[in-house]
């Protein structure tokens, strides 16, 4: 056993917590943790998960990762895709967030303003028209008695004339008319049908390395998390459960698919976000951190069924 292995094994002892308690918080395998308090390693999936390994053992019995990978440096490998830390992950997206609304309260004053001159402009132009008609109304016809009854003669005769033509048309040109009516009217509700069975999927709550979606207008819920690379993933429902554990490998196993039409919730931890892809009913979902931000990602999903 190591020195830091006994380091983290009496702060876990001193907090009163067994291996499976400690496998509960952190999610990590109880065969994982018994190698990092020995000092074995080689059942390890990868350097990478070496170091984010020991710092969630370490976050969890309530001592400082840093201090950890300082103090022991010369016993833990060594890995060009460590986490950026939390608190400079916040600090970032306090500072992006303030921005963003810095950005918005400018634009603002620009948009009303341009609102008002545009209705402005509506009003005058609906205003001048309404009195230019009131004037035509108003204004006496320059005609004669007999003019004004040859016109009147001459539109009763158009018109009358149109009425015939309308009545005439063949019946087959009015049910192709009809027809065509029918097929637009039928292309609009499934165009709207369409637009109302879209799926909705948006971030609820972003802290650190987790995020919370909410799936909604969807009726079933299939999760699949594709690996572009090499990736350790763990999927589970809201109540633990887990429905996959172990990693997949774009040479290997490559993804893996599971069906949570029947839970209200998913939990997914992502090892290595840079190479695993999430899709949801196979639309794929964006991370709301970036990867280079925070490698790792505990990604929530949780599921609201379509109702009629």
């Amino acid at each position: 056993m190591t020195e830091l292995g006994n380091r983290l094994k009496e702060a876990r002892l001193a907090k009163d917590m067994s291996l499976d308690d400690l496998q509960k918080v952190t999610k990590i395998q109880k065969r994982y943790l018994i190698g990092i308090e020995e000092g074995d390693y080689s059942m390890m999936p990868g350097k990478f998960y070496i170091r984010a390994f020991i710092k969630q053992y370490a976050e969890a019995v309530g001592i400082e990762p840093e201090e950890i990978f300082e103090q022991y440096k010369d016993d833990i490998p060594t890995t060009v895709n460590d986490d950026i830390p939390e608190k400079l992950s916040r600090v970032q997206s306090r500072k992006d967030l303030s921005g963003r609304t810095s950005k918005v309260f400018d634009i603002l004053p620009k948009i009303l303003i341009g609102v008002f001159i545009i209705g402005l402009i509506a009003v005058l132009y609906n205003f001048l028209g309404a009195k230019d008609q009131t004037e035509d109304a108003e204004k006496p016809a320059d005609l004669t008695e007999g003019q004004t009854v040859i016109e009147e003669s001459e539109g009763l005769s158009e018109g009358k004339d149109a009425e015939e033509d309308g009545n005439n048309e063949p019946a087959g040109d009015q049910e192709e008319s009809a027809g065509e009516n029918g097929d637009a009217d039928e292309n609009a509700e499934d165009q709207e049908a369409e637009e109302e069975a879209k799926q909705e999927i948006a971030v609820v709550q972003s802290s650190g390395k987790n995020t919370v979606y909410e799936l909604k207008n969807a009726e079933k819920f299939e999760l699949e998390v594709v690996s572009t690379g090499e990736t350790w993933v763990n999927i589970q429902n809201g109540k633990g459960y887990s429905f996959f554990q172990g990693m997949l490998t774009a040479a290997g196993k490559k993804s893996e698919k599971v069906d949570f039409s029947k839970e209200t919730e998913a939990s997914i931890v992502v090892g290595n976000s840079t190479q695993t892809e999430l899709y949801v009913n196979g639309e794929k979902i964006e991370y709301q951190v970036p990867p280079s931000q925070s490698v790792r990602q505990d990604i929530t999903i949780r599921y609201a069924p379509k109702t009629e």
